[in-house]
């Protein structure tokens, strides 16, 4: 069989297409095994887990001191906090304090619907960024790398304490861990349990010497979606701290 000078240049024009097809193609595939593999880098990156120093358990300073001084403070220094300073309000916070893995807060069914998210602005020894507090292990997991309490001071309709700060906590809440046991009924439970938490971070803000306050006014989908929270977690407390002016 032979075949025309016609069908041996469509022949070769076909191959040559094949041929740039085929170029194109693993052209496109190197590019995106590139992009992946920087993309997992930088995911890798951002999702450090940072061990945190252990909390102290003992002080000279007493409880009814803290609860006598404790005050809503709104103006802070522009002076950074401690990493240690901030290991220490996340155990106060949600800290386990028992090897069963009871924490310092109070949860009905010890069933524990609340996370912590903190917002660093200033603390020695940890890059600006969100973390998501890990009782488990104390330790944080950087969750973003940039500064949002701009968009939380926004968020909180204004409310400059809540960006001009050393640290930003937020309490979000997962309520079906409690509301699968209790129902409507452990809605109200998840709110009485961050209304302990945040007692526990006032007391021991005072006991470290520095200032701190609850927001509790913010529009709860933008506050959401600055924390990129999933669907069944939502914000219910801020809190502010830094040294207070």
């Amino acid at each position: 069989m032979y075949l025309k000078n016609d069908d041996l240049s469509r022949l070769n024009s076909n191959m040559r297409c094949i041929h740039v097809a085929i170029i194109l193609c693993l052209c496109a595939l190197l590019v995106a095994t590139s992009y992946f593999s920087r993309r997992a880098v930088a995911m890798e990156k951002l999702n450090k887990t940072i061990e945190l120093p252990g909390p102290r358990q003992n002080s000279e300073f007493s409880l009814e001191r803290a609860l006598r001084e404790r005050r809503s403070v709104r103006e802070y220094r522009r002076e950074s906090i401690t990493l240690a300073q901030l290991s220490q309000l996340l155990w106060a916070a949600q800290g386990i304090s028992d090897p069963r893995g009871y924490r310092t807060a109070p949860s009905a069914g010890a069933l524990y619907p609340l996370e912590v998210y903190v917002m660093v602005g200033d603390v020695k020894d940890l890059p600006v960024g969100v973390y998501h507090y890990r009782p488990d292990g104390h330790r944080l997991l950087r969750v973003a790398s940039d500064d949002r309490r701009k968009q939380m001071e926004r968020a909180a309709l204004g409310q400059d304490w809540v960006r001009q700060n050393a640290a930003l906590l937020v309490f979000t809440a997962v309520e079906s861990r409690t509301t699968g046991k209790y129902r409507q009924r452990g809605i109200r439970y998840v709110h009485i349990e961050v209304g302990h938490a945040a007692q526990n971070v006032m007391l021991q803000v005072q006991a470290l010497g520095l200032g701190a306050a609850v927001v509790g006014a913010f529009d709860d989908d933008q506050v959401g979606e600055i924390l990129d929270l999933p669907s069944n977690e939502r914000a219910l407390y801020l809190m502010p701290v830094g040294k207070p002016r």
